[in-house]
């Protein structure tokens, strides 16, 4: 196999005909009739599903991964590359805001310099006044507090050699953001600038926005523990500088320390940081609870393939990704 194309489904019934068809035009262009695509549908609500299957049994280059539920984007991302066998592995979004016909200058960048992954950045980032400020704040906080930068404005689109997806999905992270692991797994990495184009909105809501970002910030940094350490150690000093001055104040003047707003305000200036301190140690404290228990990324359902693709060939592939993205015994349907 010479190339593998990977995307998810949710909520793309709408597109999943088109999607097909494009890729399947562009995949055949660049390396003829020796490619797969692996749809792995992530507990979408709509029909794509059945669409997507229906596919797969007059296509035989479609296979379909059905999770049990919705585990989430980047898992269902993590379970298809798992169960991915080309070359080559071109990762990309169904829902055609992404084009599929960037697989071409993605193949010619990753030829001509010997790379290892071509992902696409944008410009500038997507979407309204709004949602390009909050970008911009996430990543310069990432910036600061992170011990990894990432790269602005990334999407999903990349193409990928088989070592590196190997590489990806070794990582037994179960707290995790993908772009992380993207750039964490190494390899010789450039960017290409791309359009991505706005087609629909986005399932991403301000509420989920801010808890990836907490997420990504409590699991990839220690610099915030580092920084409560010396924050306290801080408040420490300046207390006990604080007290020196007042007792020397009061044997040598014989002035006391009077003030109930004062000591009002530290009252609740420093329960309220008490409070923030033991929150950002509780999340830590879960995201090691969550790592500990060692739980599968997703747990597939079905697996449906053509009748033409070969099934015992592949059999070896789906095995050895079996410990990574399923619990329990897989079906496969043709």
């Amino acid at each position: 196999m010479k190339l593998s194309v990977v995307s998810t489904l949710y909520k793309s019934e709408s597109h999943i005909a088109e999607f097909c068809d494009r890729i399947s035009a562009v995949a055949n262009r660049l390396v003829g009739d020796e490619f797969e695509i692996i749809l792995v549908n992530d507990g979408s609500p709509d029909g794509s599903l059945d669409l997507a299957v229906a596919r797969s049994a007059v296509d035989r280059h479609v296979t379909v991964i059905d999770l049990s539920r919705n585990f989430g984007h980047h898992k269902a991302i993590m379970t298809g590359l798992a169960h991915a066998e080309g070359d080559r592995v071109f990762l990309i979004d169904s829902d055609l805001e992404e084009e599929p016909e960037w697989l071409l200058p993605f193949a010619d960048q990753m030829s001509e310099h010997k790379l290892d992954v071509v992902y696409g950045v944008q410009g500038s980032r997507r979407g309204g006044t709004f949602e390009r400020w909050t970008g911009a704040i996430f990543f310069s906080i990432n910036d600061w507090l992170s011990d990894f930068h990432l790269p602005r404005n990334l999407v999903i689109a990349r193409l990928m050699t088989r070592a590196y997806v190997a590489a990806l999905v070794s990582h037994q992270d179960h707290e995790f953001i993908i772009a992380h692991l993207f750039q964490l797994t190494g390899f010789r990495q450039d960017s290409q600038l791309v359009v991505k184009h706005a087609l629909s909105p986005t399932t991403y809501s301000i509420s989920r926005r801010i808890q990836m970002a907490v997420r990504y910030l409590m699991t990839t940094s220690t610099k915030i523990l580092y920084l409560i350490l010396y924050f306290g150690l801080t408040i420490s000093i300046l207390s006990v500088l604080t007290m020196a001055f007042y007792l020397m104040r009061y044997a040598v003047y014989g002035v006391g320390v009077t003030g109930f707003t004062s000591i009002i305000i530290s009252i609740w200036f420093f329960g309220g940081m008490t409070m923030l301190v033991l929150g950002l140690l509780s999340v830590y404290i879960a995201n090691i609870l969550s790592e500990t228990k060692r739980r599968p990324y997703t747990i597939i359902r079905d697996i449906h393939r053509g009748a033409a693709t070969g099934i015992e060939g592949q059999a070896d592939g789906v095995a050895a990704a079996e410990d990574r993205s399923s619990l329990g015994p897989e079906r496969v349907r043709d």
